[in-house]
């Protein structure tokens, strides 16, 4: 999920070794358009998601509390530069570029591209390379947007949102969106949408993590220790049967 290096590099870094977490309050960005990560609970207004609900679990067994606001994508990383926000989690994929000016956790959940296409186009587009030349709608900042970009030809109209994106897409104003996978498919098992299908193409394999400042080595430590601690003790995996269903085994 790039962003403007420009408005961070200018920037004199504040030392975060005095202002993390006053009263133990992790100050925590989240931008929710992104279900099921991170999304607002229609009935009470709350942030809700897969995101949060990890982010809450690292931060009790570390001894914290939470302060969850919603903050635009391309927004995150330069305010835990800044030392608007204390923590960034919003599906952010763990990439070289970004870890030139951000600490990662350990990955959290492994991911990938993936594109939901119009129906009326499934003759013409059933995989990645038929997208070259297309109409493709993507959330800024994204790891999408920045994979379709890089498609020949293909003319990548962004916005703030995923859901602004599935709008677009929805009324015909581009032939397919790029995004996370795992957000597609439950787009499309939420909304039953009939007009879409997700094509069946490997596209990349990524892993997301939880952003921290590289000038709190204290903060992003206990981020890692706390992420290890709830998968030793089941709590991941209860979370993620929660919005995903059973995990796979693995070897």
């Amino acid at each position: 999920m790039n962003f403007v290096k420009s408005a961070i590099l200018s920037v004199a870094v504040l030392s975060a070794a005095n202002s993390f977490a006053d009263d133990n309050v992790l100050r925590v960005a989240t931008e929710p358009s992104f279900a099921p990560f991170e999304f607002m609970d229609q009935k009470t207004s709350e942030l809700i998601g897969f995101d949060v609900d990890i982010i809450n679990a690292v931060a009790e067994v570390e001894g914290y509390k939470t302060n969850i606001s919603s903050m635009p994508f391309d927004g995150q990383i330069p305010a835990v530069v800044t030392n608007q926000i204390d923590v960034a989690i919003s599906g952010f994929t763990i990439t070289d570029e970004r870890k030139k000016i951000v600490n990662f956790s350990e990955p959290y959940y492994d991911a990938g591209l993936g594109a939901l296409v119009r129906v009326e186009k499934k003759d013409e587009i059933k995989k990645l390379a038929d997208l070259k030349g297309r109409s493709i709608c993507a959330q800024i900042g994204t790891s999408g947007a920045m994979f379709a970009q890089k498609i020949e030809g293909a003319n990548v109209t962004q916005f703030n949102t995923a859901s602004e994106a599935f709008m677009e897409l929805n009324k015909g104003s581009c032939d397919a969106t790029v995004n996370d996978k795992p957000v597609l498919e439950y787009y499309l098992a939420t909304s039953k949408n009939d007009k879409l299908f997700m094509i069946n193409d490997k596209f990349t394999q990524e892993q997301y993590g939880i952003v921290t400042s590289k000038n709190n080595k204290e903060l992003s430590d206990k981020i890692e220790d706390g992420l290890k601690k709830i998968k030793a003790n089941g709590t991941y995996d209860k979370i993620y049967e929660k919005w995903f269903g059973k995990r796979e085994e693995t070897k």
